[in-house]
């Protein structure tokens, strides 16, 4: 970072509660320098924002200074930031496309002004639905950085069109509270009908939210909201960070969405993509001041080596004033309780985490290969949500591992509350793809769901949109295939491809759920086993909307057996909301025996046990617990309702013998199926 921070000895900066994460982690006392060296870039760089004019309220309110600001007048001020433009105007159909009539001014550090003035009748010029454009050096067409409101113009491009309705929403509900075990439902709006065009934000309110209330999550995380001119890119290739995409409905229609979403209790996450910005020019970033520079760096080091995207020069003020402001934005303006950064691996590294490992050596979260500007950026952006809104939570998208990631700035932590526990789906989409049922190893699986940081938060999941995109499969996929299309009617002979599918989709989903983190996650039809993969319309597919959809016909038609999947994943959650695994200490595994094929482990008061043994079961097979009792069965996976074999008696009833078994101080003897999760609760 050069001079741009304090040159202060590192040891000499005071980090409030770093003895807290030394205690926690001794492994980190030899990076204690470096520890304190990047929070002191985090905190020169927030004092010095704190000492500007407006501080850091006013750094953060961007879009109430950049874009059009309207005045009680009907004036209109509209200011730009364009450090490489030798001009600047603005032409639309409020000056009848005129290229020269609007000039802005140049002011200091690269920012620009325009004064446009009341029509005569004293209204504001820019009427609600009216198009502009803004022209740079002349001849360069881009749209403003701030715009609100974008959709495609003539078929091909975005552009900017004035959002200022006469009536706009007024939010009827409040945000809801933190919840203490988080339930995700990752969602896009698009492809949340069964029909094969794009769905909307009202038909998302009205035909989904209930399911997923139904279905006992208690947060939504809402993918490709900001808008991106290619629908393909899954939302990934942002090309207007303030606009809610525009091809599901209005920004009013959003905020809708979301006071809906609030109103039935759901917590609402926005998945946001700061690690790097699409490469068009028209109707994105890149280029925007005529330079290859702006808003990202110049040079090699602006552009991903994989994603043909650009990167954020995170050191430059106005691109932080941009990027913070935007989180507040989405916190102020729709009422998002909380964000999931996108592509956070990337933003850590020079490397871009391409071609890295990532063995878990310390050296490498504490080496060259760090880039602070991004780190730091990170840091300020985490301070700045939980500033906002203490109920805020923040998940990163990080597969290296970095430490303290999920602990609080003030600990010398980058101040997430979560990290995407990548490391499970790799395992399980491994396994399925690789490896025979018999040749299952249970300490891999145990490991992989246990290997993470204490008390840093980890997201759990079997599989997110990663494993559902056209090259991959789906776990059910990978499960069962072909044989979906001819044996998932309960009136189809019996099925050994579908019998194994269906244990096994509850079984993943049950130990990753309660072993695998502080917080799980589901795909948007994943919880019911959904078919095929996700294709959004593109050249290589004929431009279909076949696979980018959701076929809720398959689960709600009583006579296919995507029902028993989805029953299963709800019993599943509300007995989570019952018993609070997910907020309790990490689990004790009491048994992870190979020959067996048998896991089990206590967490929060409960027992699970897991067979994976392809045909055999066991009786009075013995299984420690560490408090005297009686266990009865609240969930077992081999039920009828969920496509079992019924080999279980519900509330079956196992008193405590008085035997220490597997380092517990008593144990049980139960039958434990072939294939079968079970869970006793303690009575």
């Amino acid at each position: 970072m050069g001079g741009n921070f304090s040159a202060m000895d590192p040891m000499d900066v005071p980090v409030p509660d770093l003895p807290k994460l030394l205690e926690r982690d001794g492994y980190l006392k030899p990076y204690e320098r470096e520890i304190r060296r990047r929070y002191s870039c985090f905190k020169d760089l927030w004092d010095r924002i704190e000492s500007w004019e407006g501080g850091i309220e006013g750094f953060t309110k961007g879009y109430k200074y950049f874009g059009p600001q309207y005045h009680p007048n009907g004036t209109v001020t509209w200011r730009e930031w364009a450090p490489g433009a030798h001009s600047l105007h603005l032409q639309g159909e409020f000056n009848n496309w005129n290229k020269t009539s609007h000039a802005f001014r140049k002011l200091e550090y690269g920012k620009w002004e325009l004064q446009i003035p009341p029509n005569p009748d004293g209204s504001c010029a820019l009427r609600h639905g009216s198009r502009v454009q803004l022209i740079v050096n002349e001849h360069l067409y881009r749209m403003s950085p701030w715009a609100s409101y974008v959709k495609p113009y003539e078929g091909f491009t975005y552009q900017h069109f004035i959002y200022r309705p006469e009536q706009p929403y007024q939010f009827k509900h409040p945000k809801v509270e933190r919840p203490g075990s988080l339930r995700i439902y990752e969602c896009h709006v698009g492809i949340a009908t069964p029909e094969g065009r794009v769905g909307t934000y009202n038909e998302f309110r009205d035909n989904v939210l209930p399911r997923i209330k139904n279905q006992g999550y208690n947060a939504i995380q809402l993918m490709a909201i900001m808008e991106h001119a290619y629908y393909a890119s899954f939302g990934y290739q942002v090309t207007s960070f303030f606009a809610a995409s525009s091809r599901y409905g209005t920004p009013c229609e959003l905020k809708q969405l979301i006071d809906r979403a609030h109103e039935m209790g759901l917590y609402v996450l926005l998945d946001v993509v700061h690690s790097h910005a699409s490469k068009n020019t028209l109707d994105g970033l890149n280029e925007f001041d005529g330079t290859n520079a702006c808003f990202f760096h110049d040079g090699p080091r602006g552009t991903h080596p994989l994603w043909d995207s650009r990167l954020f020069n995170y050191s430059e003020t106005e691109v932080l004033r941009f990027l913070l402001s935007n989180l507040r934005w989405y916190q102020e303006e729709y009422q998002f309780d909380g964000f999931r950064f996108d592509g956070v691996t990337s933003m850590l590294y020079h490397s871009r985490g391409v071609g890295e490992g990532f063995s878990g050596h310390y050296d490498e979260y504490y080496g060259l290969n760090v880039d602070t500007e991004a780190l730091v950026y990170l840091m300020l952006a985490n301070e700045l949500v939980h500033s906002l809104d203490k109920r805020a939570i923040t998940i990163a998208e990080d597969v290296s591992g970095m430490p303290a990631s999920c602990r609080p700035v003030r600990e010398g932590g980058t101040g997430f509350d979560y990290r995407l526990g990548m490391a499970i789906p790799d395992m399980w989409i491994k396994m399925l793809k690789e490896e025979r049922d018999d040749d299952w190893k249970m300490g891999h699986i145990v490991h992989t769901l246990t290997n993470r940081r204490w008390m840093e938060g980890t997201v759990a999941y079997a599989e997110s949109h990663d494993q559902a995109l056209v090259g991959d499969k789906t776990i059910a996929f990978w499960l069962m295939d072909a044989a979906m299309y001819t044996h998932m009617s309960t009136l189809s002979d019996p099925s050994p491809i579908i019998e194994r599918g269906l244990a096994l989709h509850c079984m993943i989903r049950l130990i990753t759920h309660a072993l695998g983190g502080e917080a799980y996650l589901n795909f948007i039809g994943n919880e019911f086993g959904h078919p095929e993969w996700l294709d959004f319309p593109r050249a290589g597919n004929n431009s279909s909307y076949h696979y980018a959809r959701r076929q809720w016909n398959l689960v709600d038609d009583d006579m296919l057996k995507y029902k028993f999947l989805n029953q299963f994943d709800r019993d599943m959650n509300l007995l989570e909301e019952k018993y609070g695994w997910l907020k309790a200490d990490p689990a004790y595994v009491s048994c992870k025996h190979d020959g067996d094929k048998v896991i089990a482990f206590e967490r929060a008061g409960l027992l699970f046990v897991f067979n994976f043994h392809t045909h055999q079961s066991f009786t009075d097979y013995r299984v420690g617990v560490n408090e005297q009792g009686d266990y009865k069965v609240v969930l077992c996976s081999d039920n009828k309702q969920y496509g079992g074999h019924g080999r279980i008696e519900p509330g079956g009833s196992h008193v405590t013998q008085g035997m220490g078994w597997g380092n517990r101080r008593d144990s049980i003897q139960i039958y434990i199926p072939c294939r079968t999760a079970i869970v006793y609760a303690r009575h």
